[in-house]
């Protein structure tokens, strides 16, 4: 694809993400300038996309002496192509940030960037030719990789036109992550995780249907077990698949979820047969964190995420999602003719429930409390409801003794904000997620996203759970569901 034009980044305090974008000029003008040490131009391609650069670029004057150096900085917002990337404090790999210099010895060339990129914006500086020459570039373009196919049919007209635009980022987001696997984020990670390829895999059965994909990726969780049997939270492809070192406890309980969920939508029951063990093993492995009380404990050092919000005690939560799995591997067990391991499943969720509703429960303020602060967060309510632990009247009544409650913990990424908007719709509180979404997830494209992003805060844009920005991933797989809720949930009807 070609470049939509030339911009500047300007400072202001009003935009949310500090600068806005301004145009400068048709790309064709950048190849009527001579550019030489110090100069510098941005390109803007019109919409994020995962892929390569190329450019071709040619040098004038006496002689061309020296080599060109070129330094290119790749944003997908434009405080990356218009801040300084150093010094850089962030927790994660300084390598994550899409920054690269390169020599160029013999000129012209057609310069074809190896390494693939997520981003919309490219900031090109010239950092040394020689005083002899300067040097013209031009044929700039970007090749844009998906894995995901055509673009679905638009919404319909009579949807409002808020929900049409964020369904439309929703499914960019979607494209630009749907590669040789679903990754969670092209610009950082670029991995295959858990709890990201189980939305990502309902919205593509709402949009792509690029089912194969979704079916490639559960067979390469199933392939690379611990040696206990738990899956991996993530698998890596290179330089051939391979489990990574993440073990998340929440995540191995939802890949019963993400089986049934496939089967269902493609009626592959075949594939959901052949990874039945894999699924009975999660079961099984996770059973044995639930105590003689009928409450589930995760053990200690483990990794229960829930969402990225170091506030949250997530005691309630991680029942919620075992209940809600052990649901769907009851099901699953019995399509896959085990029906002794459905009825234990039912036995246990009944037992869990009991317990859930006895410990967890806050009668007087009609909410689930967790831990020994007695801590009310909207983590608790969503699974809470999504499990079917609480009924839906009473997880009607949770949701608005929450939204009232100022100290209540709320979500900290998109990915519990979708559970609790999908949470909303199974007790009937259309209304309260819709506008859930339109505030949320419209939030993000008021503020200029054309792909959704990993972690949103409206009253904070500093948010990092990595100590920069610069590092978060502003194209994220679990940012992507509101085409599901819209599509398959109905969250677009009245």
């Amino acid at each position: 694809m070609l470049p939509a034009g030339i911009v500047k980044m300007v400072a202001d305090g009003t935009a949310f993400l500090r600068w806005r974008v301004e145009p400068v000029s048709p790309v064709d003008a950048l190849s009527e300038r001579l550019l030489r040490r110090g100069d510098a131009a941005i390109i803007d391609f019109g919409r994020h996309l995962t892929g390569h650069f190329s450019f071709s670029i040619a040098g004038e004057g006496r002689g061309v002496d020296a080599p060109a150096r070129l330094k290119l900085t790749f944003g997908e917002v434009p405080a990356e192509v218009a801040e300084p990337l150093d010094p850089y404090r962030g927790g994660l790999s300084r390598a994550w940030l899409q920054d690269e210099v390169i020599n160029i010895d013999v000129l012209p060339a057609v310069v074809e960037m190896p390494r693939r990129y997520a981003f919309r914006y490219v900031k090109l500086e010239i950092v040394d030719t020689s005083p002899n020459y300067a040097v013209r570039i031009a044929r700039i373009k970007a090749t844009a990789l998906s894995s995901a196919g055509a673009d679905p049919p638009l919404l319909p007209e009579t949807v409002p036109a808020r929900l049409r635009q964020i369904d439309k980022v929703s499914i960019a987001t979607l494209r630009d992550c749907m590669q040789t696997v679903f990754e969670d984020g092209p610009k950082r990670d670029r991995r295959l995780w858990i709890g990201d390829l189980r939305l990502q895999a309902l919205t593509n059965y709402a949009t792509f249907r690029n089912n194969d994909l979704v079916k490639r990726c559960l067979y390469l969780f199933a392939a690379f077990p611990r040696e206990d049997g738990l899956l991996p939270a993530c698998v890596f492809e290179d330089p051939e698949a391979h489990r990574g070192h993440e073990y998340i406890i929440d995540y191995a309980a939802l890949y019963a979820a993400a089986v049934l969920d496939y089967a269902k939508a493609t009626g592959d029951w075949n594939t959901a047969n052949d990874l039945w063990p894999a699924v009975r093993k999660q079961m099984e492995l996770l059973s044995a964190y639930v105590g003689p009380d009928g409450v589930f404990a995760a053990p200690p050092r483990s990794w229960v995420f829930i969402d990225w919000c170091d506030a949250l005690d997530r005691a309630v939560a991680i029942n919620g999602v075992f209940v809600f799995s052990l649901r769907r591997a009851a099901e699953l067990a019995r399509h896959c003719g085990a029906e002794d391991d459905a009825v234990k499943y039912e036995q246990l969720i009944a037992r869990m429930t009991a317990a859930a509703r006895s410990v967890f429960y806050d009668s007087s303020r009609k909410v689930f409390v967790s831990g020994p602060k007695r801590q009310v967060s909207w983590a608790s309510q969503a699974w809470m409801t999504l499990s079917g632990i609480a009924t839906n009247e009473e997880a009607a009544q949770a949701f608005h003794a929450v939204a009232a409650q100022a100290d209540a913990v709320r979500p900290g990424a998109p990915y519990l904000y979708h559970y609790v908007a999908e949470a909303m719709l199974q007790c009937g509180l259309k209304q309260e997620a819709k506008q859930l979404v339109e505030t949320y997830w419209g939030g993000m494209v008021k503020a200029g996203a054309d792909t959704f992003w990993e972690v949103y805060d409206p009253s904070n844009a500093g948010l990092s759970p990595y100590g920069s920005t610069l590092v978060n991933s502003y194209c994220h797989a679990w940012s992507c569901t509101p085409a599901y809720l819209l599509r398959s949930l109905d969250l677009a009807g009245k």
